[in-house]
């Protein structure tokens, strides 16, 4: 497969740069993964498209604010920093700009003190491993410090850090918000509940791997980042119960989609479990878990829009991207979304 088989063309201003009053009133395009037909709904009505004997499957990560600004001790220039994951007690791996003249020894000074770090060694494709050092709790120092790590297509400020967190969010660990579980508010969750249909969590720590660009001409040559996620008993038994009684597996994201495809068995059974998985989903993988998918407007060539044209095919996914530009659809992650299924 070659990269530019997934690539359209978008305009500029279809990009969403701010989230939208109302969590669920977001426009749902509906794709039919078997005819390619697409219908025109609101995100609210998506209880008409899910059965009481249904499992929906979330990613309950909770977005770290992993941005942070400092300077470094030695030449006083401004050091931008993004924690990816971390590695062992106070070492993280991380994103570092400008990144060419940080080597092993740099120091780094941020909030005037309140946190320090070291740069001790250069991980795969030039990320940093950073050793930091500081007094008290480094969630709360992060809380005070960090900004939330937006995606360099939004260039409006966010006023609401709670926005970039889903309603459901709980273990700290993402460097990116699971954008798909954006449109879900406490209500519709209510009521999906109420119609007899199950809500698996399951944890997903979103690092930028996921975003990273194909840069390969040829797609299978591209390597995923690894991610960390945890199914635990209840989660299982939920999924396996839904696919046992001839209900559906729904799944928000294409966080949890790698998560559930990682974790199944041939037979497509889950266990609990926990563990880091580097999945690379693409046209031709034959799905074990998920029968539907909710997900955002995923950026051209990107490994999102892969997984989900491996779900749907590609020629029937990026004709309903160019039915969803038409109809001038948000893309991206404060964008509208589609249901596969």
């Amino acid at each position: 497969m070659n990269r530019k088989d997934f690539y359209y063309d978008l305009p500029k201003e279809l990009i969403a740069q701010d989230p939208l009053l109302e969590r669920s009133s977001s426009k749902l395009m509906v794709l039919d993964r078997d005819s390619g037909e697409v219908c025109h709904r609101i995100f609210s009505e998506i209880t008409d498209y899910i059965r009481p004997n249904d499992c929906l499957v979330i990613n309950n990560t909770r977005v770290i604010p992993a941005r942070l600004y400092g300077v470094r001790k030695d030449t006083g220039a401004v050091i931008e920093l993004l924690l990816l994951k971390r590695k062992e007690n106070n070492v993280w791996e991380t994103l570092v700009k400008p990144g060419k003249k940080a080597k092993p020894g740099a120091k780094i000074c941020f909030g005037d003190g309140l946190l320090n770090g070291e740069i001790v060694d250069i991980a795969e494709e030039g990320n940093r491993l950073i050793r930091f050092d500081y007094t008290g709790i480094f969630e709360e120092i992060l809380d005070e410090l960090g900004q939330m790590p937006l995606p360099p297509y939004i260039t409006h400020p966010l006023l609401d850090k709670n926005r970039y967190q889903t309603v459901y969010a709980k273990y700290d660990g993402s460097a990116a918000a699971p954008t798909a579980g954006l449109h879900f508010t406490p209500e519709l969750l209510e009521a999906i509940r109420g119609m007899g249909t199950e809500i698996a969590e399951i944890t997903l720590h979103v690092g930028l791997g996921t975003f990273r660009p194909v840069k390969e001409t040829d797609v299978l040559k591209h390597h995923m980042h690894s991610e960390f996620f945890q199914i635990d008993e209840t989660a299982a038994e939920q999924i396996n119960r839904a696919k046992a009684n001839g209900g559906r597996i729904i799944s928000v994201g294409t966080t949890s989609t790698r998560t559930l495809e990682s974790a199944a068995g041939t037979d497509g059974c889950l266990k609990a479990q926990s563990g880091w998985t580097d999945i690379f989903i693409y046209p031709g993988y034959r799905f074990r878990v998920i029968d539907g998918l909710i997900t955002n407007f995923h950026l051209p060539e990107s490994t999102l829009l892969m997984l989900v044209s491996a779900l749907a095919g590609r020629e029937r996914v990026l004709a309903a991207y160019e039915e969803a530009i038409r109809q001038r659809y948000r893309f991206f992650s404060f964008g509208d979304a589609m249901l596969v299924i």
